[in-house]
């Protein structure tokens, strides 16, 4: 992310690869959407906010099981994926908004449901955020997303990543209280965040899925995939020329060990499952 805001981060370099390569960010995080709508149990005439919704997977797939919904995110180029998305897939009950879910002026419980897969870490505020969206929310209306645990709960971030400090130095990615992937690690944290903000029932559940980076292909599809996210062009962009080969050499040879042919490489993951009730 840009020091210029987050705005122009999510509609620079970070949102091309996610554009790009939407489908097989689809396909890595496709056990997460599981898990939220086996939470969720969505009902026909529900109506859902879909929270930093990126390219419109969580979005679109909400409308199939649901009365309408709407996503909302920062990246226009993003969004504009999950409006082809829903056109060709002939789904009509949604909506793509472009703007800050932490300060858009939402209808006063316009939602009968909040979700987000991955979407709610990067609030400069998440107190002020989570009040936002809880007034977003009918009383008794629920929201439910899923956040990353700390670096050291996720092996897809470990294994690359160690490969790679023996040869370039890590670059700094934040932690508990962000904003940033792990703003929501603390588990403790996190909870005071939704009490603060006046949300009931918290409940937050340990999730470890087992994923496939880049959602599969052979070694060296999966190796380019990983050198376009954020988090690698931040580690090797400022390498010098000979550090960033052995690097990635180093990555190469890591995955190797992992590989299985017609699957791709599959490794763990850390993530609170949560969701939460407005009572009032």
């Amino acid at each position: 992310m840009s020091d210029t805001g987050p705005a122009d981060g999510w509609n620079g370099d970070e949102a091309q690869h996610w554009v790009t390569e939407a489908d097989r960010y689809d396909g890595q995080l496709a056990p997460f959407g599981d898990l939220l709508f086996d939470r969720l149990q969505l009902a026909a005439d529900e109506v859902v906010l879909d929270v930093g919704c990126g390219c419109g997977a969580t979005t679109n797939s909400a409308a199939r099981l649901s009365g309408a919904a709407v996503g909302i995110d920062l990246s226009v180029p993003m969004l504009t994926v999950g409006r082809q998305r829903a056109a060709a897939a002939g789904v009509s009950n949604i909506e793509f908004v472009a703007d800050d879910a932490a300060r858009h002026q939402f209808a006063e419980e316009g939602f009968d449901v909040i979700v987000s897969r991955f979407g709610v870490m990067f609030f400069d505020d998440p107190v002020m955020a989570f009040t936002n969206l809880r007034h977003a929310l009918r009383v008794g209306g629920r929201l439910v997303f899923v956040c990353w645990q700390g670096l050291e709960a996720n092996p897809w971030l470990l294994v690359p990543g160690v490969a790679a400090a023996a040869h370039v130095p890590l670059p700094a990615i934040g932690g508990s209280g962000g904003p940033g992937m792990f703003s929501l690690a603390d588990r403790d944290h996190l909870v005071s965040v939704l009490s603060a903000a006046g949300f009931a029932d918290i409940d937050v559940e340990s999730v470890s899925p087992e994923i496939v980076l880049g959602g599969g292909g052979n070694l060296d599809e999966t190796l380019e995939f990983l050198l376009g996210t954020g988090i690698a062009r931040a580690l090797l962009d400022g390498a010098q020329p000979d550090a960033r080969q052995r690097a990635i050499s180093a990555v190469s040879a890591a995955l190797a060990e992992i590989y299985e042919p017609g699957r791709g490489v599959a490794l763990g993951t850390g993530a609170w499952l949560v969701s939460a009730f407005r009572s009032r």
